[in-house]
């Protein structure tokens, strides 16, 4: 049985933001960004993460890898407490959590080569490595993500966004990690070339036993990758189960609706498909609704929805939840 690698407790991450709500008074309100997301997952795992744009999603990778500051909770990795370790602990763990980023060209230094963008990790982590070893490595690397070795000198501008997102990954990859978020890597590319990115980083995953944190928009590339689904709706855990459990008995309002838009191959299905469409947008998170905080769009509000916020209950093994009325 696999070991729990990544374990997070209750993490909130608030930001100030100014405000001039009263003339003369520029005080700050708080964005609630990510409050109290709880999950974990066993080494050589993928975890989905969905949601709509401004829920929370990317904030709550960048926190997990440290990239924001947390608010409040706790986020273990392989037993460590990484909110609560030293800054010297933490860079020594740090080659083991690397992160793919969404915007592949963006992602990359334009004055760095290919080969020099590759091993730059290297130089933080393993400064011991003399030239030589590098190439070596980098080479290694590249070739594992299909990359060709004559490429080696280039700069990102003279590559396709598919193959500057495999410059990305193999960066990634070259400390060796352990756990690797990838925040919509495949977003940014066309539709061809998010089926062999994704396909790489699940023979990736399978060849250096990865732990995956794969987050996106689209519910099929996502099942498709995924084993386990977290679904979070502006900062707040929703829903939680196996790929197969969330698809097949999904239990929340909002998931429900989100798996309805999903389109299916099967154009007379695709026709007669009810979708559950939602009403109204996405409430801003620096006012965010009482109670819980889907209740403005939410078919099945009942009174209690705007009196207190729905604690995650656990329907079975495979299967977690934060609703009142399921």
């Amino acid at each position: 049985m696999s070991e729990i690698i990544l374990k997070v407790e209750n993490l909130k991450v608030q930001f100030n933001i100014k405000s001039n709500k009263h003339l003369f008074d520029f005080g700050y309100d708080k964005l609630k960004a990510v409050d109290d997301i709880s999950f974990e997952i066993k080494q050589g795992e993928t975890l989905g993460i969905v949601g709509e744009s401004g829920c929370g999603k990317s904030t709550l990778a960048r926190a997990i890898i440290d990239l924001v500051p947390t608010t409040s909770g706790k986020i273990f990795f392989e037993g460590k407490n990484l909110t609560n370790i030293s800054k010297e602990e933490k860079w020594l763990l740090k080659k083991d959590m690397q992160m793919i980023f969404q915007d592949p060209l963006a992602s990359l230094d334009p004055r760095m080569n290919v080969g020099d963008i590759i091993a730059e990790p290297l130089l933080s982590f393993f400064p011991k490595m003399n030239k030589k070893q590098r190439k070596e490595k980098v080479l290694q690397t590249m070739t594992k993500v299909g990359l060709l070795p004559n490429v080696i000198n280039r700069y990102p501008h003279e590559f396709s966004g598919g193959q500057c997102q495999r410059i990305g990954i193999a960066r990634a990859l070259i400390t060796e990690p352990k756990l690797i978020i990838c925040d919509e890597p495949v977003s940014a590319l066309d539709v061809s070339i998010q089926a062999q990115v994704t396909n790489l980083l699940m023979e990736l995953q399978k060849e250096m036993n990865l732990t995956l944190i794969f987050i996106s928009h689209d519910l099929s590339v996502v099942k498709h990758i995924s084993h386990k689904i977290l679904v979070i709706y502006l900062g707040n855990f929703v829903e939680m189960a196996e790929k197969n459990e969330l698809f097949n008995n999904p239990l929340h309002p909002y998931n429900k609706a989100l798996i309805s838009a999903v389109p299916v191959a099967d154009p007379k299905r695709e026709k007669n498909k009810k979708i559950d469409f939602l009403d109204g947008d996405l409430p801003s998170p620096i006012n965010p609704p009482s109670g819980c905080v889907f209740r403005t769009r939410c078919p099945k509000v009942i009174d209690k929805c705007s009196i207190s916020k729905p604690e995650i209950t656990t329907i079975n093994d495979k299967h977690t939840l934060s609703c009142f009325n399921f």
